[in-house]
């Protein structure tokens, strides 16, 4: 950045300083020149509260730099995740109960609650009502921004019971990482996924091999697993009548789901890792 404008005073920052910057990494750095701009944006606007400078951001998005850059769905590589098999999932499950880490323990939360790495990382006891059977995830730690109910089956019970008896605050990470008041890493998941004989899966895609179980296994209708998902429906109109997080009708999937991971894999059978978006 200090090549294109770091010399240069903030009233003197155009369009075409900022397109030095960003045109060298909007397709192969999608995200950071992103997150550039955005920081550019901010700072140009403080500036010109503090009257420093006038007229147009020249680092907003909207009506201005994208009509100069391609939309970022247009350059930016899809990430995808490698789920594992649903039939093998069972297995899985059964070899992840075997290990006592606190990684495992969270995994196994993770699967059983098809949530997402940050989600269950990031629990707190005081998100969860045991008795009720329900875990509420706040909108700030949800990637729509909403809050979202988990219905708890007996099986993720049975994982929250293990870790309040090890003793912990009700304010306190539901699994803690090493650092005092850190939750665990990603990268711990990711070996448990390892250690447990992952074939290659990932962690996110987890929530893949659940939706391909409900898919391809069972009867539960889409919008189940969707909501089970925490997705955001596209479809308009199907949003506005569907209100309701439907969790009562969830509780039932989530059993069915864990009584699924409570089976083994099917004897002999190879299924090649299918990749997940």
């Amino acid at each position: 950045m200090l090549p294109a404008i770091g010399e240069l005073p903030v009233a003197a920052v155009d369009t075409g300083a900022v397109m030095k910057i960003l045109e060298p990494l909007w397709r192969d750095k999608t995200e950071t020149a992103s997150r550039v701009r955005g920081r550019i944006e901010s700072i140009l606007d403080y500036a010109k509260a503090r009257g420093w400078r006038d007229g147009e951001n020249p680092a907003r998005w909207r009506g201005h730099l994208d009509h100069l850059l391609p939309k970022r769905g247009k350059v930016q590589r899809v990430e995808h995740h490698d789920a594992l098999p649903w039939r093998e999932c069972g297995g899985f499950v059964q070899r992840v109960r075997q290990h006592d880490a606190m990684s495992a323990r969270c995994l196994e939360f993770l699967i059983l609650t098809t949530s997402r790495s940050g989600e269950a990382r990031g629990a707190r006891w005081s998100e969860i009502d045991l008795d009720d059977a329900v875990w509420t995830v706040p909108g700030e730690r949800m990637k729509a921004g909403r809050e979202h109910r988990v219905p708890l089956s007996d099986a993720a019970l049975d994982v929250l019971r293990t870790m309040a008896a090890l003793g912990s605050e009700p304010g306190e990470l539901v699994f803690p990482g090493m650092k005092n008041g850190r939750p665990l890493s990603d990268v711990a998941l990711a070996k448990a996924v390892v250690a447990a004989g992952g074939n290659g899966a990932t962690v996110h895609g987890f929530r893949s091999t659940f939706r391909d179980w409900c898919a391809e296994s069972t009867n539960h209708p889409r919008e189940l697993a969707e909501a089970a998902l925490a997705h955001t429906l596209k479809d308009k109109v199907e949003a506005a009548y569907q209100r309701g997080d439907l969790l009562e009708k969830r509780r039932r999937l989530m059993a069915d789901w864990a009584a699924f991971c409570a089976k083994p894999a099917v004897a002999g059978e190879v299924v090649p890792l299918r990749v997940a978006v």
